[in-house]
């Protein structure tokens, strides 16, 4: 019998995001009977536990190492340099262990994402413990990425990618494409059942039963498209009065973004058909009230929100570059327009509103095709063949 692949994930930031999410389905999904599956999760400051360890923490048959990582630069502050300067010696010695702990448990694969001190740590302990360094990069690369992001994108023995979009980035900046292993997304589909009833939240925001809802689910930033959305939305009311937009998601401009987009609203006459909700937990309820998805993100890497709304069954609507194209088939799934062209934008938005039986069509072919394609199954099963080509490639 052979031995079992040991594969350890790291995981410095205390916040859970998209990324992370998307390596704890890897982690949960890998064949335990040919992986042993281990995680370095932050300790966080020690005030509170960190969202990133109570959520991998759960991931069943996981072997779970609270480290102490180095601590991020990027936080500033009164006592910063102190706080800096005292988790020095920790983050020494536990760096130290943690080599130790990697050859103990004979790791062959050390597996991160594109972050700054994940990937500078990744490449570091493979190259200090003879294991493999895989960084998992779920951006449009450019290289306006910080050193340490670069270093370990340039040093890593291999590269997954979220899509063939982001793999071309990669290339142009010069990293060989045999070293790039492009693993789409997927989604635990139970976690989206178009079975949900999505009405407490039209009776919480006040949507009438014949209100027709354009939803966008997004952290609220320029690149998302929020207010090419809002653009959009004003030609859809002047001909559809009962629509409505809902804009859910945290700003994350501090507030300004925001007061740009209720501006915009207003001056384009449909302040009272907007609404902007700030994050939601209840996002699948979400997708339950809405009748049509659109998010006109510029160059989004993949867009894992629209695989949710397509699990939903709602037709989504969304823009013909970066990664999008390679989730949404177009005429059948959803529908694509050229970015920054409102008036395209707006008719797909018309297209849909207006056709109940091509909403509903375009919401069975979107759930098929995540079933068929977008699963967290699939996605553990292809990390899996990139870890053995990997591994050969010695």
């Amino acid at each position: 019998m052979t031995d079992k692949i040991g594969i350890l994930f790291l995981q410095a930031q205390e916040a859970f995001g998209a990324d992370a999410a998307v390596h704890a389905d890897i982690m949960r999904h890998l064949d335990r009977s040919r992986f042993d599956v281990h995680l370095a999760c932050t300790a966080g400051d020690g005030e509170r536990e960190p969202a990133s360890l109570a959520a991998l923490r759960k991931v069943p048959n996981t072997q779970l190492r609270v480290t102490h990582f180095a601590p991020s630069l990027s936080k500033r502050g009164p006592g910063s340099r102190l706080r800096i300067a005292a988790a020095g010696t920790a983050f020494l010695a536990d760096f130290a262990a943690l080599c130790a702990y990697m050859r103990r448990e004979k790791i062959a694969i050390v597996h991160s994402s594109e972050r700054p001190r994940d990937a500078l740590y990744n490449v570091s302990l493979a190259k200090l413990t003879g294991a493999k360094s895989v960084v998992h990069v779920h951006v449009k690369w450019t290289a306006d990425y910080s050193k340490p992001s670069q270093f370990g994108v340039r040093h890593a023995d291999a590269i997954i990618s979220i899509s063939r979009f982001v793999t071309r980035t990669l290339v142009e900046w010069g990293r060989s494409p045999a070293s790039i292993h492009t693993v789409l997304n997927g989604l635990e589909i139970p976690n989206w059942d178009p079975n949900v009833d999505g009405s407490a939240v039209r009776r919480e925001l006040g949507i009438a039963p014949t209100d027709l809802v354009l939803a966008c689910v997004s952290r609220l930033f320029s690149w998302k498209g929020q207010r090419e959305l809002v653009r959009a939305f004003a030609r859809v009311y002047a001909s559809l009065p009962n629509a409505r937009l809902l804009v859910v998601g945290p700003d994350v401009e501090g507030g300004r973004f925001l007061a740009e987009l209720e501006e915009l609203a207003s001056s384009l006459g449909c302040a009272d058909r907007v609404q902007f909700t700030g994050p939601r937990s209840d996002v699948p309820q979400v997708m339950a009230a809405c009748d049509v998805f659109s998010m006109a993100s510029f160059e989004e890497p993949f867009g894992l929100v629209f695989l949710e709304a397509m699990a939903m069954k709602k037709p989504v609507i969304g823009l013909d570059n970066g990664g999008t194209p390679e989730v949404i088939e177009h005429g059948k799934t959803g529908l694509l327009s050229p970015p920054w062209d409102i008036a395209a934008l707006a008719e797909n938005m018309l297209t849909l509103l207006r056709d109940a039986d091509l909403r509903r069509s375009m919401g069975e072919h979107g759930r098929a095709r995540v079933l068929e394609h977008f699963s967290a199954e699939r996605v553990a099963q292809d990390a899996a063949t990139a870890y053995q080509r990997i591994l050969a490639a010695r």
